[in-house]
């Protein structure tokens, strides 16, 4: 437990228990990379023991340059946009930063503006933007890296909506025994309900198997409730690929009123690994999408870009990793239709 009274670690306390001069700690938080791997090393120990971090207010006052970062979002952050802030700011704090989320509502060219505003008060050393902007990042007196990973509504595009793990899941299902299927659709004014609906469609038509259709959404658990509720007792449908974990948990009990058990009459997948997915009785089988990374590469490059260096090499890694869960089994020898009342 911090005690709050106490007075505040100096980079003088870090110097005289790794016993070196204060100006050694300095180039150590630098990172210059001229310090013997014995004197970082003492230095890293007691950094780790201390849990000091560099007072950036200080830092601010000799270097005259404020250790902020700001990231922009053009609208207010949901829990799944909170994971990728959550590795961003883990990676701005271990870099020695301070990252502060500003919220600018406006279409790109208001947001360019009030950027370049921020840009020129002197308050951040750069700016990261997680949706495009109309603006010649030239003209900013501080580095601006924009991803392009929202846009203007803080709708998932790019890598963030790639829905080619679709193809996988039906497969998946398949090779259970499963042929008849249900896709219940986000709103398709986010790209990444499009990707989903198109995959899922394409899939279906490309394997010769049998689709009830997909049934019009909106992310919610509501919206996965009215489609099951919805679907005749003759339908045939065995698996039911939601777009969201919402849609899908909703399915999930749609069909238990039904009188379908899950997974031994009806298989349910969702997309996004929330955790009451992963608690739930079944366990929900779905797709982690890793927004954190996102967050921790988007956040390297620009600091790389603040500090004049080359950015990081991007990670190759693939953003979506399916989850198979108790949710999910082999397919009834009927279909969920026969053990309705």
């Amino acid at each position: 437990m911090t005690d709050v009274g106490a007075p505040r670690i100096t980079i003088h306390e870090v110097a005289r228990r790794a016993g070196v001069s204060h100006q050694t700690v300095s180039r150590y938080f630098r990172r210059i990379e001229s310090l013997k791997p014995a004197t970082r090393q003492k230095i890293e120990a007691v950094v780790s023991e201390l849990n000091y971090r560099p007072n950036p207010v200080a830092r601010s006052m000799r270097t005259k340059r404020s250790g902020r970062l700001a990231t922009i979002l053009p609208s207010t952050p949901s829990l799944l946009h909170s994971q990728l802030l959550g590795g961003a700011a883990a990676i701005a704090q271990a870099e020695g930063y301070l990252l502060e989320v500003v919220t600018i509502v406006g279409d790109a060219r208001t947001r360019a503006d009030r950027v370049l505003e921020l840009a020129a008060n002197g308050g951040f050393e750069g700016i990261l933007s997680l949706s495009p902007l109309a603006l010649d990042l030239e003209r900013s007196p501080v580095p601006i890296v924009a991803t392009g990973d929202y846009d203007d509504q803080f709708r998932s595009q790019g890598e963030l909506a790639d829905a080619s793990v679709v193809r996988n899941i039906i497969e998946h299902l398949v090779s259970l025994g499963h042929r008849d299927f249900l896709h219940i659709a986000g709103p398709q004014t986010f790209t990444s309900a499009r990707n989903r609906k198109l995959v899922y469609e394409t899939t279906i038509e490309e394997l010769g198997l049998r689709s009830y259709g997909v049934a019009d959404g909106d992310w919610s658990g509501q919206s996965g409730y009215d489609a099951v509720q919805g679907l005749p007792a003759t339908c045939g449908v065995t698996a039911v690929i939601a777009a969201s974990d919402q849609a899908a948990m909703g399915a999930i009990r749609a069909a238990l009123e039904r009188g379908w058990r899950v997974p031994d009459d009806i298989s349910v997948f969702g997309w996004d690994d929330y955790d009451m997915g992963r608690y739930a009785t079944p366990a929900l089988s779905t797709v982690a999408v890793d927004r954190d990374a996102q967050g921790r590469e988007a956040i390297l490059k620009l600091i790389a870009t603040v500090r004049g260096e080359e950015p990081p090499e991007p990670s190759h890694d693939p953003i979506n990793r399916i989850i198979i869960r108790e949710s999910v089994a082999p397919a009834p020898r009927r279909g969920a239709q026969d053990t309705s009342s």
